[in-house]
């Protein structure tokens, strides 16, 4: 029997230039919604926090960064295979990812 999907991968169609994140939706249901985010020494505007209305798992596949948490103003370094949730509402920031070579995230958003 012949598969009716085809595989895609993480490592591909990635810009030579990204002059922002990029933001790219792998699968999503009204229960949850999985991302490719992919960083290139990109960092949260000063002053900026997200503060999402679901819960987030992410992972970093792929790079180096750093994540703050308004709330207990710790820092976390993530390096491939990190991974962590974080809460609806629990304001964070990307303050660092490495400019050197592309950060490649995997996020979950669920409730």
């Amino acid at each position: 029997m012949t598969p009716t999907a085809t595989p895609a991968s993480l490592f591909v169609n990635i810009p030579s230039t990204l002059t922002g994140e990029l933001f790219e939706s792998i699968a999503a249901s009204p229960q949850m919604r999985i991302e490719r985010i992919v960083s290139r020494g990109h960092a949260s505007p000063e002053g900026f926090w997200y503060d999402q209305p679901r819960n987030e798992w992410v992972m970093v596949v792929k790079g180096e960064a750093v994540l703050r948490f308004e709330q207990s103003g710790h820092t976390i370094r993530m390096k491939p295979g990190d991974h962590l949730a974080i809460g609806a509402g629990e304001r964070h920031r990307v303050d660092w990812t490495s400019g050197s070579e592309d950060t490649i995230w995997l996020a979950v958003f669920y409730d």
